[in-house]
């Protein structure tokens, strides 16, 4: 059941953030609406904590509340194709979409080691200082040092291994139908080994 005295320190902690992020006039985000909306469908995938059910779901605990409705937005209007995500994000009003990414972003990233620390530790170098010889970005250019991120691009840190190497994949086939055009140019340039190890190095991130 939600609790009235949880709801409001999850309020006070997002106010300033979404303040920022939406404007001061927009109403804050419905957070019982959004728990309830987690508890019948989202959790099935991603989780009631945000740390999803399988290592192929993108784990949500932390992300940003804007990005969070971009993507819902996108997924709703098929600008990001998806047949799990369309019909999920079908019905949600604008205002469910943010509180959802508001319940979300409250929520702690789970640490987690990494399964294989040297495949890493190459990631970490690609992601801190990209591949000069091919023409690589750092990952850390627009995503942070940290894989923090902002609300307009995603975070990073502490995400499912699996998931990023799925994404990177698809941006790469251009199979990823929103954000492609920066991504796809950098998607297209890295090397199944990098790949791997990047998509282990942000697993690994806090």
């Amino acid at each position: 059941m939600w609790n009235k005295k949880r709801g409001l320190a999850l309020a006070v902690l997002l106010g300033s953030t979404l303040g920022a992020a939406y404007g001061a006039d927009q109403k804050k985000p419905d957070l019982q609406r959004a728990e309830e909306i987690v508890s019948g469908r989202c959790f099935l995938c991603h989780g009631l904590e945000g740390e999803s059910s399988s290592p192929l779901f993108p784990r949500l605990a932390g992300q940003h509340a804007a990005y969070m409705a971009r993507q819902l937005e996108d997924f709703k209007s098929g600008k990001r194709r998806s047949d799990t995500m369309k019909p999920q994000a079908a019905e949600l009003s604008s205002e469910e979409m943010l509180a959802l990414g508001a319940f979300f972003e409250a929520k702690k990233p789970q640490p987690h080691a990494p399964a294989d620390r040297e495949l890493a530790g190459v990631g970490r170098y690609i992601f801190q200082k990209g591949n000069a010889f091919t023409g690589v970005a750092a990952c850390a250019s627009c995503h942070g040092l940290k894989g923090y991120g902002t609300p307009q691009l995603p975070r990073l840190a502490g995400q499912n291994p699996e998931y990023i190497t799925a994404q990177l994949q698809q941006f790469n086939k251009r199979e990823r139908t929103n954000d492609n055009a920066v991504m796809h140019a950098i998607a297209s340039k890295l090397t199944e080994l990098e790949v791997k190890a990047v998509a282990e190095y942000i697993g690994s991130l806090e």
